[in-house]
Protein backbone atom coordinates (compact mmCIF):
# COMPACT_ATOMS: atom_id res chain seq x y z
CA UNK A 1 0.00 0.00 0.00
CA UNK A 2 1.54 3.25 -1.12
CA UNK A 3 0.61 5.82 1.50
CA UNK A 4 -0.94 8.99 0.12
CA UNK A 5 -0.39 12.20 1.77
CA UNK A 6 -2.71 15.27 1.68
CA UNK A 7 -2.64 18.52 3.15
CA UNK A 8 -4.50 21.90 1.97
CA UNK A 9 -8.04 21.74 3.83
CA UNK A 10 -9.34 23.77 6.24
CA UNK A 11 -12.04 26.26 7.14
CA UNK A 12 -12.92 28.55 4.38
CA UNK A 13 -15.90 31.41 3.99
CA UNK A 14 -18.37 31.09 1.18
CA UNK A 15 -16.89 32.13 -2.22
CA UNK A 16 -13.51 31.63 -0.92
CA UNK A 17 -11.08 29.15 -2.72
CA UNK A 18 -8.64 25.96 -1.27
CA UNK A 19 -5.76 24.06 -2.87
CA UNK A 20 -5.97 20.71 -1.74
CA UNK A 21 -2.73 18.65 -3.01
CA UNK A 22 -2.11 14.67 -2.18
CA UNK A 23 1.27 13.40 -3.03
CA UNK A 24 2.94 9.64 -2.80
CA UNK A 25 6.53 10.39 -1.19
CA UNK A 26 8.33 7.64 -3.31
CA UNK A 27 9.09 7.23 -6.72
CA UNK A 28 6.01 5.81 -9.00
CA UNK A 29 6.60 4.62 -12.73
CA UNK A 30 3.00 3.50 -13.01
CA UNK A 31 0.24 6.05 -12.15
CA UNK A 32 -2.61 5.31 -14.21
CA UNK A 33 -5.55 7.81 -13.03
CA UNK A 34 -5.89 10.31 -9.82
CA UNK A 35 -8.54 11.73 -8.31
CA UNK A 36 -10.05 13.29 -5.37
CA UNK A 37 -13.77 11.98 -3.75
CA UNK A 38 -15.84 13.55 -0.54
CA UNK A 39 -17.82 12.39 1.66
CA UNK A 40 -20.31 14.71 3.62
CA UNK A 41 -21.92 13.55 6.46
CA UNK A 42 -24.60 11.22 6.18
CA UNK A 43 -24.15 10.54 2.42
CA UNK A 44 -21.90 8.30 0.47
CA UNK A 45 -18.63 8.83 -0.78
CA UNK A 46 -18.84 10.17 -4.32
CA UNK A 47 -16.28 11.07 -7.32
CA UNK A 48 -15.48 14.97 -7.24
CA UNK A 49 -12.93 14.81 -10.03
CA UNK A 50 -10.65 12.69 -12.23
CA UNK A 51 -7.25 12.60 -14.38
CA UNK A 52 -5.59 10.28 -16.27
CA UNK A 53 -2.34 9.65 -17.11
CA UNK A 54 -3.08 11.59 -20.32
CA UNK A 55 -4.39 14.64 -18.75
CA UNK A 56 -8.02 13.33 -19.43
CA UNK A 57 -10.03 15.14 -16.60
CA UNK A 58 -13.72 14.20 -15.26
CA UNK A 59 -15.89 16.26 -12.96
CA UNK A 60 -19.28 15.84 -10.80
CA UNK A 61 -21.76 18.12 -12.35
CA UNK A 62 -21.74 19.95 -8.99
CA UNK A 63 -18.25 21.27 -9.18
CA UNK A 64 -17.76 21.93 -13.42
CA UNK A 65 -16.47 25.42 -13.59
CA UNK A 66 -15.41 25.73 -10.03
CA UNK A 67 -13.06 23.07 -9.54
CA UNK A 68 -9.78 22.14 -11.62
CA UNK A 69 -7.63 18.90 -10.84
CA UNK A 70 -4.32 18.82 -12.10
CA UNK A 71 -1.46 16.23 -12.12
CA UNK A 72 2.31 16.95 -11.51
CA UNK A 73 3.77 13.58 -12.60
CA UNK A 74 7.29 14.55 -11.64
CA UNK A 75 6.10 14.99 -7.90
CA UNK A 76 3.99 12.04 -7.77
CA UNK A 77 1.15 15.46 -6.74
CA UNK A 78 -2.23 15.60 -8.11
CA UNK A 79 -3.98 18.58 -7.01
CA UNK A 80 -7.53 20.02 -6.88
CA UNK A 81 -8.17 23.63 -7.03
CA UNK A 82 -11.47 24.55 -4.98
CA UNK A 83 -12.80 28.13 -5.89
CA UNK A 84 -16.37 29.73 -5.64
CA UNK A 85 -16.79 27.16 -2.97
CA UNK A 86 -20.94 26.63 -0.65
CA UNK A 87 -21.97 25.21 2.63
CA UNK A 88 -22.53 21.86 -0.19
CA UNK A 89 -18.77 21.80 -0.39
CA UNK A 90 -18.15 20.53 3.44
CA UNK A 91 -16.89 16.92 3.44
CA UNK A 92 -13.76 14.74 4.06
CA UNK A 93 -11.63 14.93 0.82
CA UNK A 94 -10.34 11.73 -0.11
CA UNK A 95 -7.64 11.47 -3.31
CA UNK A 96 -6.93 8.35 -4.77
CA UNK A 97 -3.61 6.96 -7.30
CA UNK A 98 -4.99 3.92 -9.52
CA UNK A 99 -1.26 2.05 -9.43
CA UNK A 100 -1.37 -0.43 -11.94
CA UNK A 101 -4.69 -1.87 -11.35
CA UNK A 102 -4.71 -0.96 -7.48
CA UNK A 103 -6.13 1.50 -5.80
CA UNK A 104 -4.53 3.30 -3.32
CA UNK A 105 -6.45 6.28 -1.05
CA UNK A 106 -5.23 8.91 1.29
CA UNK A 107 -6.64 9.46 4.95
CA UNK A 108 -8.65 12.25 3.98
CA UNK A 109 -8.38 15.92 4.74
CA UNK A 110 -11.70 17.99 6.27
CA UNK A 111 -13.02 20.83 4.47
CA UNK A 112 -15.31 22.81 5.83
CA UNK A 113 -16.80 26.23 4.11
CA UNK A 114 -19.19 28.19 6.79
CA UNK A 115 -21.88 30.44 5.22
Amino acid sequence: QVKLVESGGGLVQAGGSLRLSCAAPVSIFNINAMGWYRQAPGKQRELVAIITSIGSTNYVDSVKGRFTISRDNAKNTVYLQMNSLNAEDTAVYYCKFIIAVREHWGQGIQVTVSS
